[in-house]
């Protein structure tokens, strides 16, 4: 059994934020109802990062919605509104990521729901929080990275702010959402009631450079200054950093720099014995492991600096990465099926409980794939005469 089945998640969100939270639960074992708009659904399902797609749909919006189903609602009718109603009086979990005003208008709300359902914990991701100038900014990956300085932070010193390759931003306050949900449901089984979880991208990803702001705060508001040479961290000094070799590169973490030297026979490296000058003449010192490091393969380097216990890795292409043991042994891949059976391979739940690793086949759901079900199920019919649809807010 997974920890977190019989709880029942109502994803009202869209694209990577909210939707990532809602797969964790489910990967967990709780049954998740995506609530769509009919026709267009979740936009993330036009959301393509390759001219890939399976059923109709992006592969990244198979990718984060397997194991959902789906139901198809116009929050914007009123019959429709009474019967998500209805679900959300019998759900344990709310996950929205509209911007905000958008939920009081459809009088989906916390305050409002939390009448309907005193037990439910509701979780909100917003762009830059629901307060300040920039609440109505679009909460997206990129603009985050780019207002939070992180984009600052990479890159050599002569070099503009460069992005991460991926939307680190918005996997991070999805895994907080998570974990607000969480604390509030280990809470509900003590008190009973229900809670409001917020998180914001912008948040997020400030905690998630924790050590750096910290050092900043209590620096004078000294900025931290990258390396010209191979910048890995700006506040850590040499050899921290990648570096080119004969045949690809390798990756060196914190370590002594003379014993570095005696290890590869770089004399250069010798004379800085004071630790103070590895950051100090930290480029210097990367521009002389630059240069010896491209006379060798990086296996012939390994050789060496692993077995005298300095940290250095290859740095891997995912083509040599899935080949490799070290990846296999983990089995995080896993074969999920789509909704007219054709396969697709993604990752897996990265979490194991007791030894067990979770995979599911199940694949993204179809829009309102789910409808008739549902709606039979939770007793959501209408009972009354259906209103007129409402003009958009």
């Amino acid at each position: 059994m997974r920890p977190l089945e019989g709880l029942l998640v109502l994803d009202f969100s869209q694209f990577l934020a909210g939707p990532s939270a809602a797969l964790r639960l489910a990967d967990l074992g709780a049954r998740v109802i995506k609530i769509e708009r009919p026709q267009t659904g979740d936009l993330c399902r036009q959301l393509y990062i390759t001219n890939l797609e399976v059923d109709g749909d992006s592969t990244l919006f198979h990718s984060i919605n397997r194991n959902k189903q789906s139901l198809a609602a116009d929050l914007k009718n009123e019959r429709d509104r009474a019967m998500v109603r209805k679900l959300i009086a019998q759900a344990d979990v709310l996950i929205q990521n509209f911007r905000p005003g958008v939920m009081e208008r459809l009088g989906f709300d916390y305050e409002s729901v939390h009448l309907l359902n005193p037990c439910l914990v509701y979780g909100e991701v917003t762009g830059y929080g629901k307060k300040g100038p920039w609440r109505n900014k679009p909460g997206q990956d990129l603009l985050a990275q780019s207002l939070s300085g992180l984009a600052w932070l990479n890159g050599n010193a002569d070099q503009p702010p460069l992005p991460f390759g991926l939307s680190v931003v918005d996997l991070f306050a999805g895994a907080h959402l998570v974990q607000g949900i969480l604390a509030c449901l280990v809470r509900r089984g003590v008190t009973g009631q229900g809670g409001y979880v917020e998180v914001s991208l912008l948040e997020s990803i400030l905690d998630a450079q924790f050590e750096l702001l910290t050092t900043f705060f209590n620096d004078g508001g000294k900025l931290p200054e990258r390396s010209a040479v191979n910048n890995a961290n700006a506040y850590l000094g040499a050899p921290y950093g990648l570096y080119e070799t004969k045949d690809g590169y390798i990756s060196l973490a914190m370590g002594s720099v003379p014993r570095l030297g005696e290890l590869l026979k770089c004399e250069s490296l010798l004379q800085f014995s004071n630790p103070k000058t590895w950051f100090e003449k930290r480029d210097a010192i990367k521009r002389i492991l630059a240069e010896h490091l491209k006379t060798q393969e990086t296996k012939y380097w390994l050789r060496i600096l692993e077995p005298a216990d300095i940290w250095c890795s290859d740095v891997l292409t995912w083509p040599t990465l899935v080949e490799h043991e070290g990846f296999q042994v983990l089995d995080m891949q896993q074969e999920i099926r789509s909704r007219n059976g054709t396969l697709m391979k993604t990752t897996r739940c990265p979490i194991r409980i007791d030894g067990e690793v979770y995979k599911s086949a199940n694949g993204a759901p179809g829009i309102g794939q789910h409808s008739a079900e549902i709606i039979k199920e939770f007793s959501l019919q209408a009972t009354d005469k259906p209103a007129e649809k409402q003009s958009d807010e």
